[in-house]
C-alpha cells in the first residue's frame, strides 16, 4: 500500500500557506509581550539568545520549525486571548535561555502540533528527522477523553519511557510547564490549584533530578505564588525591603576576597540570593513568624577540588564557623550529584551568613545539570562527572521498574515516592544506595537485587540486629542476610520469602513493586497503553497481510482515525487491540481509503 504521494502531499499543503515573514511579525509584535518592546520579530530574538551561546546555530532550521508551527496552529488561541503560537515560542525561548541545541528548539517550537493540530508525527518526521521526531512524540499527551483518570500517569510513564532515550524529552516538558504556570492566572482557583500541585508533585522534583537549579528555581517560585500567594507576597515585600542589604554583602564579599588571596586561592566571588521558595520552606519548617533568608554568598574557586577546601580554610579563618552548619557535597554529593561545601559563619557585626564554595564546572553542573553538556559542549567538566550519565542513574532504576508496573495509579504514585526530596545514604555489602527517607533494610535488600529481596531474612544496622522493619537513617551501615548465607543471626524457623506485612512499611518503589508481583493473584502480566498500541499496529498489519496488502507509511491510518472520530491514531490501535474496534472493518475502510481516495 504505497501512500507516499500523499504524505508529500501534505506536507506541500502545510508549506504552501506560510505567510510571509512581515505580515508574520506584524501580526505577533502586538502580542509577544517578552518581546521587550524592540522592532526585531520573534524568531529573530530567539535566533539572538540561541547564537549566544551557539554562534554557529542554523537560524534557517528555526525559522522554517517556527513558520509550520505558525500555520498548523493559525485560529488556535489560548485561554488568555494570544494566538497559540506565543506558547511554542516561549517555550523554545525558555529552552534556548538554558543553552539547549537547535534540535531541542525545534523540537520545542513544534511540540504541540502533533497533539492539537493535522499535523502528523509522520509529516514532522520526513520534514525534521527521527531525532526532533522522537522528542515531540515523547511530550505528545494522551487524549482524557478516551482514557479517562489513566491518561495523566499515562502520559508521564510515556514521556519517561522516552526521556530514557533522550533526556531532552524532559528538558522540554518542563519548559513547557514553566511557561503554562507562568500564564495560569487566566484559569480559575481550582484548576490553578491542581496544575501547581501536579507540578510540585512530579515535575520539580525531575527538575531536581535532572540538577537543572536554573529551571527549579522559577518552577519552585511560580508554583508558590499559586499555592501560597499570601506567603509569596509576604516574602516578595521582605526581599523588597531589605535594609542595608547591599551594603553589608558589599563589606562581606571584599573581606572574604582578601582572606581567599591570603590563602592563594583564586576564586570569584559574589552574592547568591535565595530564591522565594527556598526561604518559604525555611521559614515553614523553623515555625518562624517572618521570612527566614541570611545573606549568601558563592565562591567559585579557578581551580582543582582541593581549592575548596583550601578556601574553607580561608573563610573559617576569617569568621567563626556555626556548629553543625557545614555539609560537604563533593565528598558526597546528592542524588542529582550536586557538588559543593556548604558552611554558615558568624559574619561582620554578629549576623549569620551562608557560604556556598564549588569549582567552575560544579557551578556549571549545578545551575544547569543535563543541559550543561549542551550549553557548554567544549567543556571537559575536569574532576566532575559527565552531565547527562551518571546524573541519569534514577532514571535507569525508575525504567526498570516500570516494566513490572501496569496499573497507572500504581506508576505515578511510585514515581513520587521515587522522585521524593526526602532521600538517605546507606552503606551496604561495599556500596553506597540511596533510598528515600523511611526506608528500611527490605527497602535496600530490593535496591540491591530482586533476589536478594526475596531471600532477605535480616539485617543489622551498624552493627546490631534490628528489625526488618526499622526505619533507616543517612549514614546507616547495614548489612543484610539471605537464607544463603552461612550464618544469619535470626531464628532457625523464621519464615522464608517476601511476606505480605512488608508492605506496609517498606517505602521504595523497588520493594513495592517486587512484593505485590511476588503476592500477585493473577500470574498473567498486565498491559500498558504503549502495549496496547503496539499490538493494535500488529494485529493490523497481520490483517492487511490476508489481503496481500501492506503499509508504506501511517498517513492512511491516520486519516482513517480521525474519519472515524478518535483524537489521534494511537487512541484508534488501542480500540483495535481491545476489540472495541474489529480490525477487519478497520483493513476493509484503509483499502478503500487508499484504493479510491475522492
Amino acid at each position: 500500500m504505497d501512500v507516499d504521494a500523499g504524505h508529500g502531499a501534505a506536507i506541500s499543503r502545510a508549506r504552501s500557506s506560510v505567510p510571509r515573514e512581515t505580515t508574520l511579525s506584524q501580526r505577533l509584535r502586538s502580542f509577544l509581550s517578552f518581546q521587550g518592546g524592540n522592532d526585531d520579530d520573534p524568531v529573530t530574538k530567539l535566533t539572538r539568545t540561541h547564537r549566544t551561546i551557539h554562534p554557529s546555530a542554523d537560524a534557517g532550521v528555526l525559522r522554517r520549525s517556527f513558520n509550520i508551527a505558525d500555520n498548523m496552529h493559525r485560529g488556535q488561541m489560548r485561554k488568555s486571548g494570544e494566538p497559540f503560537i506565543t506558547h511554542p515560542l516561549a517555550v523554545a525561548q525558555i529552552c534556548a535561555e538554558l543553552g539547549m541545541d537547535t534540535t531541542t528548539l525545534v523540537a520545542a517550537l513544534l511540540h504541540d502540533t502533533v497533539e492539537d493540530t493535522s499535523y502528523t508525527l509522520e509529516a514532522l518526521h520526513g520534514d525534521f528527522g527521527p531525532e526532533v521526531a522522537h522528542l515531540v512524540d515523547g511530550v505528545t499527551k494522551f487524549d482524557k477523553a478516551f482514557y479517562g483518570k489513566a491518561a495523566e500517569a499515562e502520559t508521564i510513564r510515556k514521556m519517561i519511557v522516552a526521556a530514557g532515550k533522550d533526556v531532552r524529552v524532559l528538558v522540554i516538558k518542563l519548559a513547557d510547564r514553566l511557561h503554562n504556570m507562568r500564564t495560569l492566572g487566566v484559569r480559575s482557583p481550582a484548576s490553578r490549584a491542581r496544575i501547581a500541585t501536579a507540578t510540585l508533585d512530579v515535575l520539580v522534583p525531575l527538575c531536581d533530578r535532572l540538577g537543572i537549579q536554573a529551571l527549579k528555581r522559577d518552577l519552585d517560585d511560580v508554583v508558590l505564588f499559586h499555592l501560597e500567594p499570601d506567603a509569596y507576597a509576604r516574602i516578595d515585600e521582605h526581599v523588597k525591603n531589605r535594609a542595608g542589604w547591599s551594603e553589608y554583602l558589599h563589606n562581606v564579599i571584599g573581606k572574604a576576597r582578601v582572606s581567599l588571596r591570603r590563602q592563594r586561592v583564586t576564586a570569584d566571588v559574589h552574592w547568591r540570593p535565595r530564591h522565594y521558595y527556598s526561604i518559604w520552606k525555611d521559614t515553614v519548617a523553623g515555625g518562624h513568624a517572618v521570612p527566614q533568608d541570611l545573606p549568601r554568598i558563592a565562591v567559585v574557586v579557578d581551580g582543582p577540588d582541593t581549592d575548596c577546601y583550601a578556601a574553607l580554610g580561608a573563610i573559617h579563618g576569617q569568621w567563626r564557623p556555626v556548629a553543625g552548619r557545614f555539609k560537604d557535597f563533593i565528598a558526597s554529593p546528592k542524588n542529582n550529584l550536586y557538588r559543593s561545601l556548604h558552611t554558615t559563619v558568624t559574619g561582620p557585626d554578629g549576623k549569620l551568613v551562608e557560604v556556598l564554595i564549588r569549582t567552575q564546572s560544579m557551578h556549571r553542573l549545578a545551575e544547569y545539570g543535563v543541559a550543561a553538556g549542551y550549553r557548554y559542549p567544549k567543556s571537559s567538566f575536569a574532576g566532575d562527572v559527565t552531565p547527562g550519565t551518571d546524573q541519569l542513574t534514577w532514571l535507569k532504576r525508575v525504567l526498570d521498574w516500570e516494566q513490572d508496573t501496569t496499573d497507572p495509579s500504581q506508576f505515578l504514585a511510585s514515581l513520587r515516592c521515587d522522585l521524593s526530596e526526602g532521600q538517605i545514604q546507606i552503606f551496604a555489602h561495599g556500596n553506597t544506595v540511596e533510598l528515600p527517607a523511611g526506608s528500611t533494610p527490605v527497602d535496600l535488600a530490593y535496591e540491591l537485587s530482586a533476589e536478594k529481596g526475596e531471600e532477605c531474612l535480616a539485617a543489622t544496622i551498624n552493627g546490631r540486629l534490628a528489625p526488618l522493619s526499622s526505619q533507616l537513617c543517612d549514614g546507616d551501615v547495614v548489612e543484610i542476610f539471605t537464607e544463603n548465607d552461612s550464618q544469619v543471626p535470626t531464628e532457625p524457623n523464621a519464615p522464608r520469602g517476601p511476606r505480605r506485612e512488608w508492605l506496609g512499611f517498606v517505602k521504595s518503589s523497588q520493594a513495592q513493586m517486587q512484593i505485590n508481583k511476588y503476592f500477585a493473584e493473577d500470574n498473567e502480566p498486565g498491559i500498558s497503553i504503549a502495549d496496547k498500541m503496539r499490538l493494535g499496529r500488529a494485529t493490523i498489519g497481520l490483517t492487511l497481510r490476508k489481503h496481500d496488502r501492506g503499509l508504506a507509511s501511517e498517513v492512511p491510518l491516520r486519516r482513517l482515525a480521525d474519519d472515524l472520530g478518535y483524537p489521534d491514531l494511537e487512541t484508534m490501535l488501542v480500540a483495535v487491540f481491545e476489540r472495541t474496534l474489529d480490525p477487519d472493518v478497520v483493513v476493509e475502510q484503509l483499502i478503500t481509503l487508499v484504493d479510491h481516495p475522492d
